[in-house]
């Protein structure tokens, strides 16, 4: 069974969607008029909707032509990026400083393509859920969402989504059991020197110079501390200190990002970090402060959902685009903590128009609408096949 015939028709109309969220991007808790949107087209296609969730999240809820009791979940993300587009097409952004960078404009429109079409056909037995979830990026809407009782209101025996990958071509689609994407952690450190004249430093205890050595001896939690057949990135991405060239400041503070797929590799980093800079803050008599704060946890698949979400994907793309162990990205997504909640699965959507096609989060990156029927088509068939009518 290929992309079903009628979202295929349906293509200009949902790129008219599309395009027109690309050009009102709403960032994490504020997409208002995103929301609004999303829930006035699930209200005209009779299904029955429900807002409030995590403040601006929308769920719609359809029932088949029989109820067997049983239940899925399907979610799209809303939220954009707050950076600058560099795009000059007609949908671009008309907010300053606000950009769908990540595809999320897609996401909800795929969403909303399966939905308008398991309205009309109705092929199927039990519940879907329709999740349109906030703040993906940064702000935790999926956390917030469960924490708030989502499943509780709206149970679900499974759940499943996907993102869009500019690193597959377009129609292919990648799944795997097992980790999809990484945890997603942050860290501060700050070290307390003693600050004095450059041309004098015997009389400090620099910090530009510790923040040197810890830098390079962070490092090794990765490429000496983690089993080279785990994935782990440990990266500084800021370094702070000083005001001008002929003083030895009192401060230096420093942050990063950590990445890890499995637990027990993330508390070995979390423990190294603090073991390392408290080594060093002995080595040099200063004092080194560290906060670590945990972020998004691993989006791991459940091995039997990644089969069935496998095994769909061929019949809507064909046995030969599918990807069945697909590479994990460090990246992260808040999807985890549905994840965590209900067994389900994750997939990536190729939408790469070419080799080397802009990547998510890049002011010139957008949506491949050429890919809208394929994710809709997916979506609505998950339905049909787990909710299969007797």
């Amino acid at each position: 069974m290929p992309v079903i015939n009628s979202i295929a028709a349906r293509k200009e109309e949902m790129t008219a969607w599309r395009r027109d969220l690309h050009a009102h991007p709403e960032l994490g808790f504020e997409e208002v008029r995103t929301s609004g949107i999303v829930a006035e087209k699930l209200a005209s296609w009779g299904i029955e909707v429900h807002r409030g969730l995590a403040k601006t999240g929308v769920v719609g809820v359809l029932k088949g032509r029989t109820d067997s009791g049983r239940t899925i979940g399907l979610r799209a993300d809303m939220d954009c990026l707050p950076m600058e587009e560099l795009n000059d097409f007609a949908h671009k952004s008309t907010m300053p400083g606000k950009m769908h960078a990540c595809g999320h404009d897609g996401h909800t429109t795929m969403l909303l393509g399966a939905a308008q079409y398991l309205a009309e056909t109705r092929n199927f037995d039990g519940t879907v859920h329709f999740i349109f979830q906030p703040a993906e990026e940064g702000g935790g809407g999926g956390d917030v969402m469960v924490r708030e009782g989502l499943f509780d209101r709206f149970p679900c025996d499974e759940v499943y989504g996907l993102h869009n990958w500019p690193l597959l071509p377009a129609g292919i689609v990648g799944v795997r059991p097992g980790p999809m994407m990484a945890a997603a952690d942050m860290f501060d450190i700050r070290i307390r020197g003693v600050g004095g004249h450059a041309a004098i430093p015997q009389t400090a205890k620099d910090p530009v110079v510790i923040a040197a050595q810890l830098v390079g001896a962070l490092q090794t939690l990765v490429s000496r501390n983690t089993n080279p057949m785990d994935s782990a990135v440990l990266s500084i991405t800021q370094i702070h200190t000083g005001t001008t060239h002929n003083v030895i400041p009192d401060e230096a503070y420093l942050n990063g990002t950590v990445r890890t797929f499995r637990p027990e590799v993330q508390e070995m980093i979390v423990a190294g970090i603090r073991r390392i800079a408290d080594g060093i803050a002995a080595a040099f008599g200063v004092s080194i402060d560290v906060d670590y704060q945990y972020g998004y946890p691993a989006t791991v698949n459940h091995a039997g959902q990644a089969e069935t979400a496998a095994q769909v994907a061929e019949k809507v793309v064909g046995e030969g685009n599918v990807q069945r162990d697909v590479e994990p990205s460090l990246g992260g997504e808040d999807f985890a903590y549905l994840l965590n909640a209900r067994p389900g699965a994750y997939l990536f959507l190729g939408q790469a128009r070419a080799a080397g096609d802009t990547m998510v989060h890049n002011p010139h990156y957008d949506f491949n609408d050429e890919v809208l029927p394929i994710g809709a088509s997916l979506l609505a068939t998950l339905v049909e096949t787990q909710l299969k009518a007797g």
